[in-house]
């Protein structure tokens, strides 16, 4: 007989009362079976003595919701709905199977809320830093319009998309970030470890060493707080950038325009934030969000702040009559050809097409960039590479020619 252990829950009974007990089952999954079977909507089954453990957590890690994670959540119940499985048999199903652990905690807490009559929007709007703002407006509008599994539809084929091109993006910054980290462990190394021996070789022969040699001795006499003020003050700063980033919204204007403004990357940012834009608007058009709440979703889904405070500008135009392309000029980080796309749009009223197409065109060019930008950045990291490396070594035999001047004379 499989041993049976003790679980503290919550839960809400027929009634729709939250009660707390005790439960004897050999497992979370039994204990939460026969919580159901009951007729109660287990909030919470926690084993005895595990709470403590179960409850630490390090603020930060852990308690993000990948993408990826929606990505395949959207899909599964764009599926189920379809096939005309109802929302709460559907939810139960996906937080069973869901592996992340606080979008499992959401999806619960969800179907416990469209088990007490609210509404399935409404409720995935309770947990904003789980279910983007735009996937709740998509639901909003099927919700609205009798068409919830279109709507899911169509948001499982967008994050799948961002997904794709989130990772494209990430495939590209690969190399040079495993080069670059590459090249200082290189430096430490031979900061800590080779410039004392050259040091050591340099005393025994005599003679002054060049002012850029004894800068590398210095240093290398010196790693043993040089090394640790780095980091810290890459990681102060790390932590200073991510507050302001999350709190303040000058800042972060500041920083996209400085983003889409680099040489290399600015191009390829400048590219993927046409792409959600115009993915974004246009799915929320085409499932009958209004154009005022679709505009301001979509600033804040974009991911880009410029966007966002253009959308602010287009918003004040449209309220007044005027059509959206004709704000959209204004702003010099939409190029003419969207804005033209979107102008024949509102003339034949076939916007939300003409918006897929820009976002498709701009799909595949933030693909063809993303390819470049590898083929080219390849070399120049090895050009850096190389720099540094000959560098170093020309900085340590530099004082030899000194010392061979010295024996010479």
């Amino acid at each position: 007989m499989a041993t049976t252990k003790t679980f503290h829950y919550e839960a809400l009974d027929a009634t729709g009362k939250k009660t707390k007990g005790t439960i004897e089952a050999p497992n979370e999954a039994a204990a939460t079976h026969m919580l159901r079977t009951q007729g109660s909507v287990p909030l919470g089954v926690i084993e005895s003595g595990q709470g403590l453990q179960r409850d630490i957590k390090i603020p930060g890690l852990g308690n993000r919701v990948k993408l990826k994670d929606l990505a395949v959540f959207a899909r599964q119940f764009a599926t189920m709905t379809a096939s005309g499985m109802s929302l709460l048999r559907s939810l139960s199903i996906l937080e069973e199977q869901t592996s992340s652990a606080p979008l499992k905690k959401a999806i619960a807490e969800v179907r416990t809320d469209v088990a007490g009559g609210g509404g399935l929007s409404a409720s995935m709007a309770k947990h904003d830093r789980v279910f983007p703002r735009l996937m709740i407006a998509m639901i909003r509008a099927g919700e609205t319009g009798g068409m919830i599994d279109q709507a899911l539809e169509q948001i499982s084929e967008s994050l799948e998309k961002d997904t794709a091109l989130r990772g494209k993006i990430k495939g590209a910054l690969t190399y040079p970030a495993i080069v670059l980290g590459f090249t200082f462990v290189m430096i430490a190394g031979v900061l800590i470890y080779i410039v004392p021996i050259f040091e050591a070789m340099f005393k025994s022969l005599g003679g002054e060493l060049p002012a850029i040699t004894q800068f590398l001795v210095t240093t290398s006499h010196n790693m043993g707080w040089i090394g640790p003020l780095v980091i810290g003050v890459s990681v102060t700063v790390s932590v200073l950038y991510k507050r302001q980033i999350r709190v303040s919204e000058q800042f972060r204007l500041r920083v996209d325009k400085i983003k889409i403004g680099l040489p290399v990357f600015g191009p390829l940012l400048r590219k993927l934030a046409m792409s959600r834009f115009s993915r974004n608007l246009g799915l929320l058009l085409n499932v009958g969000v209004p154009v005022m709440q679709a505009l301001s979703v979509v600033g804040e889904t974009t991911g880009n702040e410029v966007i966002n405070a253009a959308m602010k500008d287009v918003q004040a135009t449209v309220r007044d009559g005027n059509p959206m392309s004709s704000a959209l000029r204004n702003h010099p980080i939409f190029p003419a050809m969207v804005t033209q796309m979107i102008e024949v749009g509102e003339e034949s009223g076939q916007i939300s097409q003409m918006l897929d197409k820009v976002a498709d065109f701009y799909d595949r060019e933030v693909d063809e960039a993303a390819e470049s930008l590898t083929a080219s950045i390849e070399p120049i990291m090895v050009l850096v590479m190389g720099t540094v490396v000959g560098g170093m070594v020309i900085c340590l035999y530099l004082p030899m020619f000194t010392i061979y001047q010295n024996i010479q004379g």
